[in-house]
């Protein structure tokens, strides 16, 4: 079966910086919803359309096909007493910390970001609001494992059932946590699909 509109399609990849130094190379396949559901980068999704089991390439993404240029709008320090103790670097809270200063410039985009903590000091916490991998050329050699037509679920939900997938490192779309900035830090476990984006 040929990779085409509404086929699960299971991929195994490297992923690499433009210098070919390894960022994650996962044990277990990425399994996603092909035909524009946002289950992968576009221009992956390109490379992929027309192909068949054992196809595979490497692929380059400039930040812009990517996770974004960085933005150092999205740099935050807040006062340590927001935060839960213990607080260590590394630790990701959802939410948008100066929300109601922001609420104005808020551009029609209700989803709260991701902060990780990228330093902590005596009174002070530094946040960053961009995917970690931001302002990055990437490397993706990808080869593909599997092909099979979606479910009428698979559609209407938009991606696999209980496929193994990933986010490097960012949390999970579909995480259930009702909790505001700085409410609680997500874990890295995550239950569910998550994506290549």
């Amino acid at each position: 079966m040929k990779i085409e509109k509404n086929t699960i399609v299971s991929l195994r990849y490297k992923l690499t910086d433009a210098q070919n130094n390894v960022i994650e190379e996962p044990d277990s396949p990425m399994v996603y919803l092909h035909g524009g559901y946002e289950g992968t980068f576009p221009k992956i999704e390109n490379l992929l359309d027309g192909q068949d089991i054992g196809y595979e390439a490497t692929i380059q993404l400039e930040p812009n096909e990517a996770f974004g240029e960085y933005d150092p709008e999205l740099l935050k320090i807040e006062p340590r007493t927001r935060f839960p103790e213990p607080l260590e670097v590394g630790m990701q809270f959802e939410g948008v910390p100066d929300a109601e200063e922001d609420a104005a410039a808020d551009d029609a985009d209700d989803e709260p970001l991701i902060y990780t903590v990228t330093d902590v000091a005596d009174n002070q916490v530094v946040l960053d609001g961009n995917h970690p991998l931001a302002g990055m050329a990437l490397r993706f050699w990808v080869q593909v494992a599997d092909v099979r037509a979606a479910t009428d679920d698979e559609i209407d939900n938009r991606h696999p059932e209980g496929g193994e997938s990933f986010s490097f490192g960012m949390p999970n779309d579909d995480v259930d946590d009702d909790e505001e900035f700085p409410g609680g830090a997500l874990g890295g476990e995550n239950s569910g699909p998550r994506t290549l984006h």
